[in-house]
């Protein structure tokens, strides 16, 4: 997990799990809508999930 994808998790969580797969992203938005925190924590725990 490299530091600007970790800054681009912070900022706008949608974006920075943009290469991890459509339903990703569009998890992290929904969270995202509901809440800034829960979109950045769903951003997070996917960027750091090696297998994928």
């Amino acid at each position: 997990m490299s530091f600007w994808r970790v800054l681009l998790a912070i900022l706008f969580p949608p974006l920075a799990v943009i290469g991890k797969g459509c339903g990703s992203v569009v998890i992290v938005f929904i969270l995202t809508v509901c809440g800034w925190v829960p979109g950045v924590i769903a951003a997070l725990i996917i960027l750091n999930n090696p297998k994928r």
